[in-house]
């Protein structure tokens, strides 16, 4: 079994099997794309978004943690700054933020940043607005 390495820099050999599945489907995220803790949880079929994001804060540090998010779009507290630069670098949508948004950091635009976990992430099924089909 491969390592991987905790939030805390410290490397663990074997990973429980409910970690070693969220991680799986972090790492199956394309690009530009995002899921929710709960979409994460729905697709393995176990679970729910607290456990998704338990073995996120533990272990998310060995995937691309930026593709799974919170529901409502907002970056991930404490590592704001860092994810943004993943969404800018793989084109993932964005949504400005308002004047009245704290630290006026942008959310991400769930609406077409959202992937199904099936759909590829450049030939996703769109509607004539640009959104995907979840």
């Amino acid at each position: 079994m491969s390592q991987y390495r905790t939030s805390g820099d410290r490397t663990i050999d074997e990973l429980p099997e409910y970690a070693e599945r969220v991680l799986d489907v972090a790492e199956l995220i394309p690009p530009g794309r995002v899921m929710t803790y709960g979409d994460v949880a729905e697709w393995l079929g176990d679970g729910g978004p607290r456990q998704v994001g338990r073995v996120m804060a533990l272990y998310g540090a060995a995937v691309p943690w930026w593709r799974v998010v919170r529901a409502d779009g907002a970056l991930l507290p404490g590592h704001e700054l860092r994810a943004l630069d993943h969404y800018r670098e793989e084109s993932t949508p964005l949504r400005e933020a308002s004047r009245s948004a704290e630290g006026h950091l942008p959310r991400l635009d769930m609406k077409r940043a959202r992937w199904d976990g099936a759909t590829g992430g450049a030939g996703a099924d769109r509607d004539k607005d640009g959104s995907a089909h979840i």
